[in-house]
């Protein structure tokens, strides 16, 4: 059994809009699974692919009570492509944001509804990964939510610290997922994970597993859907797909 991370899921005012604007922002592609939701996925792509990571935008009633914190960071391959990308995601409708990062190599953006991402200066690290380099979680404990992760899903923890963890599919291949740790006020955005089992697994015995490592069952409305809505031990909540 096994999970993996599979999009990341933008809640919106107007599903549609944000989701051109970070199709746009990836150079990918939009896609609908049905009204009040658009999917961001990379041209040509065939599921399931541990290079990918998607992003999936969904309309709700009121999506400023959401509060998650996650937010994408963005390669870039030279100075001058930052510089570049910076002024093109403006044009975009994306705006500047001071969320206290101070004199900084990487670029602060908020997008049309004023969820921050970064886009960040080129690094060696972040060279293979696509255009999203990570996604990236604040959090208090990075070496607690590097053991839950680690575990949860057949993912690769590269680096833990006191201060940060990084993780990668065991594909060696994508964006990465990191844990920061922020002692102080959290920057909240609409952003939250979802994982998806293997085709051949079991999404309620894999629920099960996850409730074993501490996740905890979360009621944020959603009703009755084919979704499990989690929590992890620091209480973010994620979402565990059907088998794909």
């Amino acid at each position: 059994m096994a999970l993996r991370l599979v999009q990341v899921n933008f809640k919106a005012r107007d599903d549609a809009a944000l989701g051109r604007f970070w199709a746009d922002a990836l150079d990918w592609r939009v896609s609908s699974e049905g009204p009040g939701v658009t999917n961001v996925e990379p041209h040509g792509l065939v599921v399931p692919d541990p290079a990918v990571v998607c992003v999936d935008v969904v309309t709700v009633p009121d999506p400023e009570t959401v509060k998650y914190c996650a937010h994408l960071d963005l390669a870039t391959s030279s100075l001058a492509h930052q510089t570049e990308l910076v002024a093109r995601l403006k044009a975009l409708g994306a705006a500047s944001a001071d969320i206290g990062q101070g004199d900084v190599p990487w670029t602060v953006l908020a997008d049309p509804e004023g969820n921050v991402f970064c886009v960040l200066e080129p690094r060696a690290i972040y060279a293979d990964t696509g255009p999203i380099a990570a996604v990236v979680v604040s959090c208090a404990d990075p070496r607690a939510m590097a053991r839950f992760w680690n575990a949860a899903m057949d993912w690769t923890l590269h680096e833990v610290t006191d201060e940060f963890a990084r993780l990668r599919s065991a594909a060696g291949a994508g964006p990465y997922l990191e844990f920061v740790r922020v002692p102080d006020s959290i920057v909240w955005t609409r952003v939250n994970l979802d994982l998806r089992p293997y085709l051949r697994d079991d999404q309620a015995a894999e629920v099960t597993r996850l409730r074993t490592l501490g996740a905890m069952d979360a009621d944020i409305g959603q009703g009755e859907v084919p979704w499990v809505v989690l929590t992890d031990p620091e209480g973010n909540e994620f979402c565990v797909l059907t088998p794909g």
